[in-house]
Order: C-alpha cells, then structure tokens, then sequence
C-alpha cells in the first residue's frame, strides 16, 4: 500500500502515531490497522448466515410461544383491613381525631353507613 494511503487510512482509523500511542481500538479497529499493515484476516473465522425463512420462522416462534403463566393470587382474609392512604380535609380529620384514639375505626364506621353496608 503507497504510504500516503497507508497513513490517511491510519488517520481514519483515530491513530495517526505509532501503534500503542493512540487510542485504545476496538477489536474491529485492531483488524483494520492490522490489515493496514499488510496481515491478512485469518481463514478460519466463519460467518453466520441467517436466511430469510430462518429469521421468520424465529420471529414466528417468538410470536406464538405462550407465555409463562403468573403466579396465582394470594388468598385474602375475610375481613382483613387494607393499608391505604386517602387524602381527607383537615376538619374532617380533625373530627374524628377529636374524640381519640380509634379515629381510623371511627371513620371507616362512617364510610361503611355512607356505602350501606
């Protein structure tokens, strides 16, 4: 290869100075430089091929796999309470609390009158 050409190849790879001073490469940009040089690719690397009926059949396969099922729900407990938090107006609050300790019971008292239960 000309050196002129030896060196704007080198210069396109990012290293322009001496091997070791430039940046760190890439496996593909080592075979570069490295075929700038003059080595040869060895003959035993192989390339996957993938033909169109291939990549469809897997993307087909992807397609209609079933998926894993979900782990079946936990049983609840009848009557069990549920931890949430709600958002109340401050004197709606301060009404139940004003009466003392069992507000939170006191107010799912008035919830249940309201839904009829």
């Amino acid at each position: 290869m000309p050196d002129i050409m030896r060196r704007d190849f080198v210069t396109l790879l990012g290293c322009a100075n001496s091997v070791g001073s430039g940046p760190s490469l890439t496996s593909s940009g080592r075979r570069l430089k490295a075929l700038a040089r003059g080595h040869k690719m060895p003959a035993d690397r192989t390339r996957r091929t993938t033909t169109s009926r291939e990549a469809a059949e897997a993307a087909f396969k992807v397609a209609t796999t079933k998926p894993a099922e979900l782990p079946p729900k936990r049983p609840t407990i009848p009557n069990a309470k549920e931890l949430v938090s709600l958002r109340i107006d401050r004197d709606i609050l301060d009404h139940f609390q004003d009466a003392g300790p069992g507000w939170q019971d006191r107010i799912n008292e008035a919830l249940r009158k309201v839904v009829g239960k």
